[in-house]
Parts: structure tokens; C-alpha cells; sequence
């Protein structure tokens, strides 16, 4: 094969671009409901504030192409944008801390039917091990190594507190975790190797107060 060819088949998709997928299967699952077959670049990227180009761009790299006059088939990009985003394949999750928060997401519908499954909550509060969470069990922090090499999780949530966040972050990593959710206000740090996301909504919700700020200024 090609050296530059191969190089190509490996380019990661850029990580804007795989923010915009799910907000475009939604549109276009909108679309498939009200019984629309066909859909253009240029009408997506009206709906989304997009630009055209990019539209296309994006949607390239889910190997579905347009037709001639009439654009993408709905049904072909839904199935495609959901095998891209992995939405038709269950990923297993463990949840750290137990609270609110925690209790929220393993209560939130939205999140299996993007394929994402919390199967066990873990928490060092004894109030709260041995309880039950929309189905899910709360164990005891100190089970979730064994629990996760029975079951082979690789996703962790982290819905502890500030001061927990990088022990766990670490006793995950030293178990076997290869991506981590952190939903606590800092930074982790974590092996090279070890996928992070991090969901700050303190720090969202100081942008929007901020902003707000400054337009009650004007």
C-alpha cells in the first residue's frame, strides 16, 4: 500500500467534527420520523448555522455520499452517524460517587440510547452502599476492582468530590480503566494512554453568568 494512502486510512477525525455528529443524528432522526427520504448539505447546514462546506466535510467521514439533485438518503446517514458514534453498540460504565449528580446520570434515558450503560455506582458512604439507583446497585468503592475485571469495564464516571476525584482517577487507571468521565471540578492527571473527558458545569455555569453580566451592563 501507499505510505501516503495509509497514512490517510489512520487520520483521526478532528475532535470538532465529532462533537457535530450527534447533534446532526439528531436532526436528521428528526427528519426519518416525520417521514422525510432525503436531505441536502445545504438544508442541514441552514437548520445547524453551519456552513455548507463543512457539512459535507463532516459527513465524509461516515463513508455515506450524496446523490445528485436530491442529496444524502436520511435512512442511510442515521444508520451510518450512529455506527460512527457507536450509538448501536452497548459500552458498559462504572460511576464513582453516588450523589446527585451521580444519581442523575444513572437515572438519565438519554444516555442508553446513545449506547452507554452504567451497570454499578460505587460510593464509601454506608447510607448509601447496598441501595439502589434506577435499577443499578451502589457497592462499596473498595469492590470495583474485582467487579471491574469480572465484567471488563473500561469506562469510568467520576461524580466524586473535588478532593476524591484524583485518587479514584488513579485506583481506576491501576485497574484497568482506559477512559475516564470526570464530572469533578479539576484537572485529572492521568497516563498519556488513558482517554479523559472533562464536563465542568461550575465552569459552564460561570461562562453563562459571566456573559449574563455583561449584557444586564449594556
Amino acid at each position: 500500500m501507499n505510505p501516503i494512502s495509509a497514512e490517510k486510512l489512520v487520520q483521526p477525525v478532528p475532535e470538532p467534527t465529532v462533537r457535530r455528529m450527534p447533534t446532526y443524528l439528531n436532526y436528521l432522526r428528526d427528519m426519518l420520523k416525520r417521514g422525510e427520504q432525503f436531505v441536502t448539505a445545504p438544508a442541514i447546514a441552514r437548520v445547524l448555522h453551519l456552513d455548507p462546506t463543512q457539512v459535507v466535510k463532516d459527513l465524509s467521514f461516515t463513508g455515506v455520499g450524496g446523490r445528485p439533485r436530491v442529496g444524502y438518503l436520511v435512512a442511510d446517514l442515521v444508520a451510518a452517524l450512529e455506527d460512527f458514534l457507536g450509538y448501536n453498540r452497548t459500552h458498559e460504565a462504572f460511576l464513582v460517587g453516588a450523589g446527585f449528580l451521580g444519581s442523575a446520570l444513572i437515572q438519565y434515558q438519554g444516555f442508553r440510547e446513545s449506547g452507554l450503560r452504567i451497570v454499578a455506582a460505587f460510593d464509601i458512604d454506608r447510607k448509601k452502599v447496598g441501595t439502589e439507583i434506577a435499577g443499578v446497585q451502589v457497592f462499596h468503592f473498595e469492590k470495583f476492582r474485582d467487579l471491574a475485571n469480572r465484567l471488563h469495564i473500561t469506562i469510568g464516571i467520576i461524580t466524586a468530590p473535588a478532593s476524591a476525584a484524583q485518587p479514584v482517577a488513579d485506583l481506576m487507571v491501576g485497574w484497568g480503566i482506559k477512559a475516564i468521565w470526570n464530572f469533578a471540578p479539576i484537572p485529572l492527571i492521568v497516563p498519556d494512554h488513558i482517554i479523559v473527558q472533562d464536563t465542568h458545569i461550575y465552569a459552564n455555569l460561570a461562562v453563562i453568568l459571566n456573559k449574563l453580566k455583561h449584557v444586564n451592563e449594556i
